[in-house]
């Protein structure tokens, strides 16, 4: 398929994340940053506007019950900027993990 927006990290931050998962999370994390490269209207399912900080998307990655954040943001509509991951053991995204951005 055609990429309708490019996807790129920021700094170390999505990297590190990325290598410390095993191998399996890793393929759906690539699969998901596929479908948003891709698609041109990303379902919910896999991208998500966070509701407490405007201009804040939520990359979402789920295998099983299990359940992984990534937070990026969009450039200019086409490039979409990723910025760090954690694991999702809560319903809420921890307020922890937003703080940590600005670091």
């Amino acid at each position: 398929m055609e990429k309708v927006r490019q996807v790129i990290q920021y700094k170390h931050y999505f990297e590190e994340f990325l290598l410390a998962q095993p191998k399996k999370i890793q393929d759906k994390i690539f699969k998901v940053i596929e479908i948003i490269e891709t698609f041109q209207h990303v379902p919910k399912t896999y991208l998500a506007p966070m509701k407490t900080h405007k201009g804040l998307y939520e990359a979402r990655i789920k295998l099983g019950s299990d359940i992984w954040r990534v937070f990026c943001f969009f450039d200019k509509g086409k490039l979409v900027i990723l910025l760090n991951g954690f694991t999702k053991k809560t319903q809420k995204t921890p307020k922890k993990k937003l703080t940590e951005l600005s670091d």
